[in-house]
């Protein structure tokens, strides 16, 4: 298999191209397209112009299936060309064996997308069999529909329901408890947020992609439902051997540039630096077990970054991948991410099972793209949206340590979440 990699004569946004590849896609009769928008592989968008993603229900099995990789000639440096676009969710490794509506994964291969590099220009990359010729009436067909002006697509949704927030309270309350009785040191308490919902879930992502501006947003869809996500967060990449996580913890609410005195506040907060600090140690030894003895570093630690609506505190860990190791066995060693479970992370898993009221779905799970050329990235499915027969469900959550307040910990949720419902309108 082989590397085409053309420029195209286009300067459209991502958001219009998703949209304008979206109507070309039902016009042809084929899957919906799939998107990565904001930072993904040094790239502002990567684009499937369609993605046929099936439903995975094996833990195993879907660990395994990024490892399935072609070996592709003429490589490019920088390019994605194509892989398995998909997503790992929550219920996966839940230990109380719910499920939410969507399925527990779902992969799709994937051999033509549009890349839009950092400096703005959009690749036509495609992965060909040995023998066929380059697809380049296709590239031209890609062309004319982003020429085009898609008509506005649109969405409706009414205001999410939410849990009481004494529910919430309890369920903090219980975790602190466990905590003071030396259980474990922290763990990450969610609820879920849920709505009626009308209309092209494309138009949503797009909109929110140019409103947000979130660094991990992504967007798959399928007769299974829709997942759309503003992560600001990355679980893993894996470029070559060398692997990395930035885990989020810490939060302070966002509302305009004129209040960056929070930020400073963000990396002074005791409970803030506690959150990062442990799951940080975490993610570490997460890595430690797949990764060459001395190699694990953190070279950044409690970095304050904006993210949609909020003040995040984020580091980052960086290794080496030890020899024989490959994605299912450092998803297996990972997966779910540590910054959305606790430390220690089995007795997270199992205090989250006992305290929420509902299965999480993707919520907290992963979402992203594995490639021959490029490797692996995945986000964090937080601040996404997951859309099923005429339904949508939000996840948000927090960090419980020792000294958490239950008021607080749910005025985070709802900072959390306030980006999202305005866009939902």
């Amino acid at each position: 298999m082989r590397l085409m990699c053309r420029r195209l004569r286009t300067d459209v946004g991502p958001e219009r191209a998703l949209t304008a590849l979206g109507v070309r896609a039902e016009a042809l009769g084929l899957a919906p397209p799939a998107a990565l928008c904001g930072d993904w592989f040094s790239s502002r968008a990567v684009i499937a112009l369609s993605a046929s993603l099936a439903p995975v229900s094996d833990v195993t099995e879907a660990f395994a299936i990024p490892t399935r990789m072609p070996a592709v000639r003429d490589a490019v440096p920088g390019a994605v060309g194509g892989g398995w676009f998909g997503y790992l969710s929550y219920d996966l490794t839940d230990p109380s064996g719910r499920s939410g509506a969507l399925p527990p994964a779902v992969w799709g291969w994937v051999d033509r997308v549009l890349r839009l590099d950092s400096e703005g220009s959009w690749w036509f990359e495609a992965l060909v069999a040995d023998g066929d010729p380059d697809p380049v009436d296709e590239m031209s067909s890609v062309e004319s529909a982003l020429a085009e002006l898609p008509a506005a697509a649109t969405w409706s949704s009414g205001p999410l329901s939410r849990p009481l927030p004494s529910e919430h309270y309890d369920a903090v309350k219980a975790c602190v408890h466990a905590i003071e009785a030396g259980e474990l040191f922290q763990a990450n308490i969610c609820a879920r947020f849920r709505g009626g919902f009308e209309g092209d879930p494309i138009a949503l992502f797009a909109e929110g992609a140019r409103r947000l501006r979130a660094r991990r947003a992504a967007f798959l869809s399928g007769d299974w439902g829709s997942v759309v996500s503003f992560s600001p967060e990355l679980f893993l990449s894996r470029h070559g051997r060398h692997v990395r996580s930035t885990p989020i913890k810490g939060t302070l609410p966002r509302r305009d540039a004129a209040d960056d005195h929070l930020a400073r506040r963000l990396r002074e907060s005791t409970k803030d630096v506690a959150e990062n600090v442990m799951i940080t140690d975490l993610v570490r030894n997460d890595l430690g077990r797949v990764c060459a003895t001395g190699s694990v570093s953190v070279p950044e630690l409690l970095a304050v970054r904006p993210a949609p609506g909020v003040w995040h505190l984020e580091s980052t860990v960086e290794g080496s991948l030890a020899d024989g190791i490959d994605d299912a066995a450092l998803l297996a060693a990972t997966f779910p991410p540590g910054s959305v479970t606790g430390a220690p992370k089995v007795r997270a898993l199992d205090l989250i099972a006992e305290l929420e009221s509902t299965g999480r779905g993707v919520y907290t799970g992963a979402i992203g793209l594995a490639s021959p050329i490029a490797g692996l990235e995945l986000n964090v499915a937080i601040r996404t949206f997951e859309i099923h027969d005429g339904e949508i469900a939000l996840g948000v959550g927090g960090g419980i340590t020792a000294d958490s307040d239950s008021e607080a910990e749910w005025q985070e949720c709802l900072h959390k979440s306030a980006p999202l419902e305005r866009l939902l309108g």
